[in-house]
């Protein structure tokens, strides 16, 4: 083998890592740059997030910039299949609501492969997309006893249908919506090997289907480490809200994490795997919180929160990466614009992510390798005896 096909060199060290950092394969449709940040098929996200959804997930299921004739054709695609089949419905109301929601929209995804499923990966990623927002807020309603979730509406958009459907207590439907297109376009993907999105192709490399190897990937999404941080995110500002109050001072604060760190607690809402800057993605979000919720308490405390905790935490010389990222402050923002129900965070990711997760499972089961799709997954791993 030529020197210049060795892409890494693996030494013991790097066992035990979780293959952080080593290629395995080829992401079509999204990148992460340590100093710029997200890019969805070479766009960045900055600039997407001024986009319409539909134009994005466009972008991501087809790997170019789609002509208006080309997205309102997709439109209308998903349009005819946005509606889920009364069988799905039912089969998801009789779905206990012990448990944390995500696993619930895990659960749902199998019984909507099990009613509606084309058994082909590029109609199933198509029915999937246009699903979602039906799906995700049937969930939602379900597990918190917000009654009947009304069927789409098929002169709104995609977000503003979800919007429509969750029966949000007294919800400011333009405030909302708004909260919820951002928070989607900003989750729709990030790169091939974020967790869910290798876990979900994992699943699909044994030829399971598409609504199998999702719900494998919202299971991986659960996790406190990745989806559900989020969640944790927003405890963490809410606790430091009510401990300092509205009138806390940069030197509080200060002393507030030091205390923490002191104590062998996390500083919630900070590092990234692979970011050395402060998450773009956090960035987008600042800026909109800043704009139409300053006045907002936990506005306050997570943006007083994005100076402070870096200067704390680069104190800190092993820490490499001490900026903010998204999950500091999405929860603070759907907060302030109405959607104060923490629980149903990584839910609101989930419905986002599928959209990356289900595209990257059609490249590499139906264009990799020439067509042949990727090869099952197999890592080897060393046997060694327990100590």
């Amino acid at each position: 083998m030529a020197k210049d096909d060795i892409l890494f060199e693996i030494k013991k060290e790097n066992l035990d890592t979780g293959l952080r950092g080593f290629p395995v394969g080829h992401c079509v449709t999204s990148y992460v740059d340590a100093q710029k940040g997200l890019f969805y098929c070479d766009i960045p996200i900055d600039e997407l997030s001024r986009w319409e959804p539909i134009r994005v997930i466009y972008l991501l299921y087809s790997g170019k910039e789609g002509t208006e004739k080309e997205i309102l054709g997709f439109q209308r695609a998903l349009k005819e299949r946005e509606k889920l089949s009364s069988e799905t419905v039912q089969a998801i109301l009789n779905l206990p609501k012990a448990g944390h929601p995500i696993h619930l929209l895990a659960c749902a995804l199998l019984l909507l492969g099990a009613f509606e499923s084309a058994q082909e990966y590029r109609e199933d990623c198509l029915r999937v997309i246009a699903k979602l927002p039906h799906l995700s807020a049937l969930v939602i309603n379900h597990h918190a006893g917000w009654g009947n979730t009304p069927e789409p509406v098929r002169e709104l958009g995609y977000m503003e249908n979800f919007a429509y459907m969750l029966n949000v207590p007294n919800k400011d439907l333009f405030r909302i919506t708004e909260a919820f297109r951002l928070f989607n376009i900003l989750h729709y993907d990030h790169g091939g090997g974020n967790l869910s999105a290798f876990v979900g192709k994992a699943v699909a490399s044994s030829l399971e289907d598409l609504y199998g190897s999702l719900a494998a990937a919202m299971c991986a999404l659960a996790g406190p480490k990745h989806g559900r941080a989020n969640q944790e995110c927003l405890e963490f500002v809410q606790s430091v809200l009510s401990e300092l109050g509205e009138r806390a001072t940069p030197e509080l604060l200060e002393n507030l994490l030091r205390l923490r760190l002191k104590e062998g607690k996390l500083l919630y809402g900070f590092g990234h795997a692979v970011l050395r800057v402060e998450d773009p993605r956090a960035s987008i979000l600042y800026d909109y919180v800043k704009t139409q919720y300053p006045e907002h308490p936990l506005v306050k405390i997570a943006l007083l929160l994005r100076t402070v905790g870096p200067k704390v935490l680069l104190e800190n010389p092993k820490v490499s990466s001490p900026y903010p990222n998204v999950d500091g402050i999405s929860g603070t923002m759907l907060t302030a614009a109405g959607f104060g129900y923490p629980l149903y965070y990584t839910n609101l990711f989930g419905l986002a992510r599928c959209v990356g997760i289900s595209s990257q499972i059609v490249y590499e089961r139906l264009e990799a390798r020439g067509g042949r799709g990727t090869h099952i997954v197999r890592p080897k791993y060393l046997y060694q005896k327990r100590k």
